[in-house]
């Protein structure tokens, strides 16, 4: 109850202090409005991984669940349906195509997710640019299959997914990677783990690189990770989504600044808010 309250807490502050495209002055910032928070177009791929989606909503199948993260604040038990699972963690649509669009727009070499979970989300870094490398770290290997299997429904060859317990795997695939543009931060909301993991994966990150964490809001935790990150000597731009906080390491930006957008067209209760 505490959890919920402080995100509709949350929620209320940032719809008041929001901006939409007509109130901000920086280029860069309205580039990405233009061309990410409120690209029209719907691209044929959305409507493949939405048949993944509702499948998985549908599902009769249970699966067997290491969490290895602050775990689930809607299923406790250890065995899972997958619809369940997916009504609790596949993030809404909207923020799905937002991913896409982010790749579109900044056209990175190599993205790492963490946190895989059914690779739904996943699917929509892949089949934006097929030659962009997707690394993604999923703890759970039974959810690490089934993403699998969604990955190979559509043809993402462009993925490679790590199982095991991040603190495991995190360090040993960040050895084994070039410099990361995009990193999505998806798989354990817990402050202590969030912040590390960003200072670990700061050591692969270029002046170019953007990360997004996903539920910066989820907990009291969560948010103050995303403040301490916001703060941080790298960031020079951070932009609150309420669902994605990004952060951009640009030294070409003259004045660290943060800005608060929503869509000029936002209903939240239909944008997945909630």
């Amino acid at each position: 109850m505490g959890e919920k309250l402080h995100r509709i807490t949350a929620f209320a502050k940032y719809y008041w202090r929001a901006k939409t495209k007509y109130d901000i002055h920086s280029p860069f910032v309205f580039d990405f409005i233009q061309n990410v928070l409120e690209e029209p177009k719907w691209y044929y791929t959305f409507n493949d991984i939405q048949k993944i989606r509702y499948q998985l909503l549908a599902s009769k199948e249970s699966v067997a669940v290491t969490d290895f993260g602050a775990g689930s604040q809607v299923i406790s038990t250890k065995t899972r349906k997958v619809k369940d699972i997916a009504a609790s963690s596949l993030s809404h649509p909207f923020f799905c195509q937002i991913l896409f669009s982010m790749v579109n727009w900044l056209s990175p070499k190599n993205v790492l997710e963490l946190g895989t979970s059914l690779g739904v989300a996943t699917l929509h870094l892949a089949k934006a640019k097929s030659q962009t490398s997707i690394t993604t770290l999923e703890g759970c290997p039974n959810i690490a299959h089934l993403a699998q299997q969604n990955l190979d429904l559509l043809g993402a060859k462009n993925v490679n997914i790590i199982v095991g317990d991040f603190e495991n795997t995190l360090l040993p695939t960040l050895q084994q990677l070039p410099d990361i543009q995009l990193v999505i931060l998806d798989g354990n909301h817990q402050k202590d783990a969030t912040l590390r993991y960003f200072e670990q994966i700061l050591t692969r990150a270029t002046d170019d690189s953007c990360f997004i964490f996903d539920d910066i809001y989820w907990s009291k935790g969560m948010t103050e990770a995303w403040e301490i990150i916001k703060k941080h000597p790298r960031v020079t731009l951070s932009i609150d989504l309420f669902q994605y906080g990004l952060v951009f390491l640009r030294k070409e930006q003259q004045e660290i600044e943060h800005f608060t957008l929503i869509p000029a067209y936002c209903k939240p209760w239909s944008m997945g808010f909630f």
